[in-house]
């Protein structure tokens, strides 16, 4: 006997010709729960294999593309701090199986958006879940702007929730998995990928779209440009990555104070060596 016979309409006070439609919300809701049900149900009849995880994380960070965005760095006591990025935390998420994260908006009222970002493990029932509000306010060279168009808002809310999606995703994932991924990604900004020679060419050019010029650089290095280290590079790679994306300001890297401006042009560096 299927559920649909044991449960008679009329039971409740209806038949079949006075039940009522089920409205939207409902059936959204409803899709949900059966979706998140069935989910918890794939994860424990086929659990991860953590050893085949790690292999296949290992593998992912070999790849040039992914490496130069894995990391972030931020300056904490005079050091470089450094720090897994939302695109490897993805990457990780989808090697790692069996779980899911995002981002959610719960409601707009008064120019401010509440948001969600979470991140669950369907095998473990572990969710991390963090709300946060967003002003629709941005700040430009003029002051603060206040967003109105719907696409605008939307970015500022996904921009602001990738942040906080990537603090749970790391939350559900061990520790040592993640700094073996960061590591690895490192050793391929350094050995992988093309030449130094065209590595620090671009690298000129990345910094000069954020303001950063060559005698800057040097003075951060302390030696000549063209001298660049293959592991300097790589660092220099991730502050870039820190400035552009807004984690970090220019001047909290590099001193922007009277510098020369020589050689600040990438066809002025054709003399750098790999």
């Amino acid at each position: 006997m299927t559920i649909k016979e044991l449960i008679n309409p009329n039971d409740y006070g209806f038949n079949s010709a006075q039940k009522p439609a089920p409205d939207m919300l409902t059936v959204e809701q409803s899709r949900v729960m059966h979706e998140v049900q069935a989910a918890f149900i794939i994860a424990k009849k086929f659990p991860r294999n953590e050893s085949e995880v790690f292999a296949k994380i290992i593998k992912a960070c070999e790849r040039p593309f992914l490496a130069e965005q894995a990391i972030y760095a931020y300056p904490k006591g005079g050091k470089n701090v450094e720090g897994c990025s939302i695109r490897l935390a993805e990457v990780l998420l989808q090697c790692w199986g069996n779980s899911d994260a995002g981002i959610e908006e719960i409601s707009q009222a008064n120019g401010v958006s509440i948001a969600k970002a979470y991140a669950i493990d369907y095998e473990t029932n572990t969710r991390i879940t963090k709300i946060f509000h967003v002003p629709h306010v941005v700040g430009t060279r003029q002051g603060a702007k206040k967003l109105v168009d719907p696409r605008d808002i939307y970015e500022l809310v996904a921009s602001q929730g990738a942040r906080r999606m990537r603090a749970c995703i790391l939350a559900i994932i061990p520790g040592d998995i993640v700094d073996a991924a960061v590591a690895k990604c490192k050793l391929t900004m350094v050995h992988g990928g093309e030449p130094l020679t065209d590595k620090l060419r671009k690298l000129v050019l990345k910094f000069e779209e954020v303001g950063v010029r060559v005698p800057h650089l040097e003075k951060r290095l302390k030696h000549s440009f063209d001298i660049t280290t293959a592991q300097e590079a790589s660092d220099l790679q991730v502050i870039y990555r820190s400035i552009r994306d807004g984690m970090m300001s220019r001047g909290e890297f590099f001193d922007l104070g009277n510098t020369t401006e020589i050689n600040s042009n990438a066809n002025e560096l054709t003399s750098i060596k790999s």
